[in-house]
C-alpha cells in the first residue's frame, strides 16, 4: 500500500542517516537565522491601527510608565545593564526597525537570511505591539483589541520585509483563540501581504487548549497557505512568581513547548500532515527525553500499557517529529548539538535573537566558531542555514550572492579541510541515533562547553 502521506509533504531524511553530498566544504556558510525580531517604538504604530481603536492605544501608552517600573520591581530589568546596553549598541539597535541599518547588521554577523518575530527590545519593551500581543502573547487578551494590535503590527511588518523580501521571512502575529472566521481570515491576509509564517499564543489562558477541534479551520488555513505556525517564549503566568525571578526563568521556555504534545497526542499533525509547527527560542535540550518518553508510550512500555493516549495517531511521536516540528534552537548550545542525533539534525534550526541581548549579536562570528568548531561541515550547513531556508521558503539561489559575500567559511569557524577525524569521531553517536529505536548502546560523547 502506498504511503498517503507522500502526496502531500516531502519526505525528510531518517535523523541518524549520514548527511547528503553538499557543495565545496570550503564554501562560505548560507546563513538563515531562524529567531531575529523587528518592531516599531511602540507610538508610532499608530497608523498602522484603525482609526476606532485609537484611544484605547492611547490608555495602553499611558500605562507604560507602570509597566516599566513592575519590571524593574521583579528584577527583569537591570538598571545598570540597560544603561550600558543601549549606549554602547545605540546605532545597531536602530536595526530593530530601519531596514538599511538591519542590512547592515545582518551583514556584520554574517547572516544571509532571517525569519522576523516581533519586539525588537527585549529590555525596555519600547517596541512592544499595540496591546502587549508580541512575544507575551497570550489567549486572555480582548480578542477584539487583540487582532486589531496584531494586524497593526502585521501591516508594518509586512512593509519592512518588502524592502528586502528575499532575505526576510515576516512572522505575522495571530491571537489565536478568537473567532475563528476572524483569525482564518488574517491568516490569508498576511499571506497575501508577503508575510511567510505565524506566531500563535503559547498560553490559551481562557481559552479553548489547543487540542480543540475548534482550531482545525485555522491549522487547514495555514497548511494550505504554506505558513509555518510558531510559538516563541515570552508568555508566562508571571502573577504566580511574585518577585522570585528564578521561577520564571525556569518557566518561560517550557510554555511555547507546552502546545507541541498538545498538537501530537489529539492528532493535529495527522488531520495536517502539511502543517508544519515550530518552537523558538526555547532551546532543544527538552526535546530528545520527552521524544524518548512519547515513543515508548505509543509503542508499548509497560508504563502505558493501561492507558489509550495515541487514540487516533497511525505513526509513533518521533515520525510526526520529524515530518511537521522543528525547533528554532536560538543560541544553540553545545550539550544540544551533542544530542542532535535524537533530535534529528534536520529539525534543529539555528538563531541570532538578533537585537536581543541574549543573542550572539554582534558577536555573531565568535560565538559560531565556538560552538561549531567541531560539528561536520556538511550537518553544520543543515543547521545554520538550509533546513531553515526549506522551512521558510527562502530561495537559496537568490540568496547564494549573499553567501558568498559574507558567510563565515568553514576554516573561519575553524573546522578543518579534511573532515574525515571528524566525521569518524561522531559516527558513533550518528550510528546510535535515537537508542530507544535503533537498539544500540546509548554513546557517551564528550562535551567540552555548556
Amino acid at each position: 500500500m502506498s504511503d498517503p502521506y507522500q502526496d502531500t509533504t516531502t519526505a525528510r531524511r531518517a535523523p541518524h542517516d549520514g548527511p547528503p553530498a553538499g557543495p565545496d566544504p570550503r564554501d562560505p556558510y548560507l546563513i538563515v537565522s531562524s529567531d531575529c525580531h523587528a518592531g516599531l517604538p511602540t507610538e508610532e504604530y499608530r497608523p498602522y491601527l484603525e482609526h476606532r481603536f485609537h484611544r484605547a492605544f492611547d490608555d495602553f501608552l499611558a500605562g507604560r510608565d507602570a509597566r516599566r517600573a513592575a519590571m524593574t520591581r521583579l528584577g527583569v530589568r537591570n538598571e545598570t545593564f540597560a544603561t550600558q546596553w543601549f549606549e554602547e549598541h545605540e546605532e545597531g539597535l536602530r536595526g530593530g526597525w530601519d531596514p538599511a541599518q538591519r542590512a547592515k547588521e545582518l551583514d556584520g554577523d554574517g547572516v544571509a537570511a532571517e525569519v522576523v518575530f516581533p519586539d525588537a527590545d527585549a529590555v525596555d519593551s519600547s517596541t512592544a505591539a499595540p496591546f502587549g500581543v508580541g512575544l507575551g502573547l497570550t489567549g486572555d487578551q480582548d480578542p477584539e483589541l487583540g487582532m486589531a494590535g496584531a494586524r497593526a503590527h502585521n501591516r508594518w511588518l509586512a512593509e519592512f520585509c518588502a524592502t528586502d523580501p528575499e532575505r526576510h521571512c515576516g512572522v505575522a502575529l495571530l491571537p489565536l483563540t478568537g473567532e475563528v472566521d476572524t483569525v482564518v481570515a488574517e491568516v490569508h491576509r498576511a499571506r497575501a501581504d508577503g508575510l511567510g509564517a505565524l506566531m500563535v499564543p503559547a498560553m490559551w489562558g481562557a481559552g479553548a487548549p489547543y487540542h480543540d477541534r475548534r482550531y482545525d479551520p485555522v491549522w487547514a488555513a495555514a497548511a494550505e497557505a504554506g505558513m509555518p505556525v510558531l510559538t516563541h517564549s515570552g508568555a508566562a503566568p508571571r502573577e504566580e512568581y511574585g518577585d522570585h525571578l528564578g521561577i520564571f526563568v525556569t518557566e518561560v521556555t517550557w510554555w511555547p513547548a507546552r502546545p507541541l504534545w498538545f498538537l501530537l497526542w489529539s492528532g493535529v499533525f495527522e488531520r495536517h500532515p502539511g502543517l508544519r509547527f515550530g518552537v523558538a527560542e526555547s532551546g532543544c535540550w527538552w526535546l530528545p527525553n520527552l521524544l524518548w518518553f512519547m515513543d515508548r508510550l505509543y509503542l508499548g512500555a509497560h508504563g502505558g500499557k493501561k492507558l489509550s493516549p495515541f487514540a487516533g495517531l497511525r505513526r509513533p511521536p518521533h515520525e510526526y517529529l520529524d515530518r511537521n516540528v522543528f525547533v528554532c534552537a536560538t543560541n544553540t548550545k553545545r550539550r544540544e548539538l551533542a544530542q542532535r542525533y535524537e533530535i534529528g539534525v534536520d529539525n534543529i534550526l539555528w538563531g541570532s535573537d538578533f537585537p536581543h541581548p541574549e543573542g550572539t549579536w554582534p558577536r555573531t562570528r565568535q560565538w559560531l566558531a565556538d560552538t561549531f568548531h567541531d560539528i561536520p561541515v556538511t550537518e553544520t550547513r543543515r543547521i545554520l542555514g538550509t533546513s531553515a531556508a526549506e522551512v521558510f521558503g527562502f530561495d537559496a539561489d537568490r540568496l547564494a550572492p549573499h553567501a558568498r559575500r559574507i558567510g563565515p567559511t568553514p576554516a573561519e569557524l575553524g573546522q578543518p579541510a579534511d573532515q574525515s577525524a571528524v566525521e569518524a569521531a561522531w559516527r558513533p553517536a550518528r550510528e546510535t541515533g535515537r537508542h530507544w529505536l535503533t537498539g544500540r548502546d546509548f554513546p557517551f560523547v564528550g562535551v567540552t562547553r555548556a
